[in-house]
């Protein structure tokens, strides 16, 4: 039997080509671990929906060389704001107060796909990087040396073999349904419509921060602002068709509630979504592992799904790329993987993003008074406005369990 060890020959296979998946191939060939990346959209994806980099994601994709690019093409965004639709401002938070604690005190905005675009140019000039566009997985085959991942193409069926597998391939992940891993949580009943445009919000609504979580106990809205534009997030009822929610006339009307513009705004894109709060209930199944949201999804509110799953990424690297002494350790170290980053998604991903959507969407008077309150006297104290930063940015969950903080990946 062959060793079962990671080496320079036998490449890691990646399944999901998004922001995620792309940092992990990134990371490993910066290792220097050979990397097959397969996914199945033809080209690099375009999709945006994401778009908050927070402060300990920065500093890892700092490690990959491209922050300064990105930094380059996005918005450094330091404050941000809880607001009340009739009320105006509730608090402001500013992640200036981390400036003695990481290079990067802000959220950077920038959509989800320059990080695809930039990763996928660097990748393309590494002869040890094989990236497979237009080919879905369909099929796993563990053995006591590796994982042999099927494939369909245009051209039929192929097949790929690889020391370890990392499932990037998303909410659907056909990685984790071929394992069987139970996708545990709950869909909220609302569906949430994201609208893309290029009026000036902050024109209309003098005051408003570059990001703002407005509570509505009818209609709570999400604004924030892009290097391209400003986008609007919000819920649309369980009972409403996806052709009546997405129909022009509906957005520009909701837009319209938000701030009256008798230019009316121009619609540069939306979509409408089902939002989850999932987890899956292990995210290694031998020598196959889940990261991103192949593991856990949550609701948009709070910036940190795609900022965790990166953070999954480069902590299943490191242990990957340790495995080169020898197999002896596999099932320790990807023991320790699912442990911690299972206990990130639930204490922190999960905790803080439903909270952030109950506070939201809160209907009880005094309930809401109650949360604007608390709010508002931890902003208005240094030390907890600090630490209350340091969870919303995954800050605190980085330094808890050391996750993205070490060296740069040594080859």
């Amino acid at each position: 039997m062959q060793s079962s060890a990671v080496t320079k020959s036998t490449p890691v296979v990646i399944v999901g080509g998004g922001p995620v998946g792309m940092t992990a191939a990134a990371a490993l060939a910066d290792a220097g671990l050979p990397v097959v990346l397969v996914e199945a959209t033809p080209t690099v994806q375009t999709d945006w929906r994401a778009s908050t980099f927070h402060p300990p994601t920065l500093e890892l994709l700092a490690q990959l060389g491209v922050a300064d690019q990105m930094r380059a093409e996005g918005l450094a965004v330091p404050r941000y704001q809880f607001r009340d639709r009739a009320d105006g401002l509730v608090a402001e938070f500013d992640y200036g107060l981390l400036a003695g604690e990481t290079p990067f005190p802000f959220r950077l905005q920038l959509n989800q796909q320059r990080l695809v675009r930039i990763l996928a140019d660097r990748l393309a000039a590494r002869p040890d990087v094989v990236v497979r566009f237009g080919a879905r997985a369909v099929a796993l085959r563990q053995d006591g040396d590796g994982v042999t991942v099927g494939i369909e193409t245009d051209q039929g069926l192929d097949e790929v073999r690889g020391s370890f597998v990392i499932g990037a391939d998303g909410a659907r992940s056909t990685v984790r349904s071929l394992l069987g891993v139970p996708f545990e949580g709950f869909t909220y009943e609302q569906r949430f419509v994201i609208a893309s445009t290029s009026a000036d919000l902050r024109a209309l609504l003098p005051g408003i921060a570059d990001v703002n979580y407005v509570a509505d106990p009818e209609e709570w809205i999400f604004l924030l602002r892009t290097p391209e534009s400003w986008r609007a997030v919000y819920p649309v009822p369980a009972g409403q068709s996806v052709q009546d929610a997405t129909d022009p006339v509906s957005i520009q009307a909701h837009l319209q509630g938000i701030a009256a513009n008798p230019a009316g705004y121009p619609i540069d894109d939306f979509q409408i979504y089902n939002v989850h709060q999932r987890v899956a209930a292990t995210f290694r199944a031998g020598r196959v592992v889940l990261i991103g949201d192949a593991a856990h999804v949550n609701s948009p509110l709070g910036g940190v799904g795609l900022n965790s799953g990166i953070h999954d990424a480069i902590d299943v690297v490191r242990r990957i790329a340790r495995l080169r002494r020898g197999p002896d350790g596999v099932d320790a170290e990807l023991d320790e993987f699912d442990r911690v980053r299972r206990q990130v998604a639930i204490e922190y991903v999960q905790a803080d993003t439903k909270r952030n959507t109950a506070r939201m969407m809160e209907r009880d008077p005094a309930r809401r008074a109650a949360n604007y309150a608390e709010l508002r006297a931890t902003a208005a104290d240094p030390e907890l406005a600090r630490a209350w930063c340091r969870r919303a940015s995954l800050l605190e969950s980085v330094n808890r369990f050391g996750i993205g903080r070490a060296p740069a990946l040594a080859q």
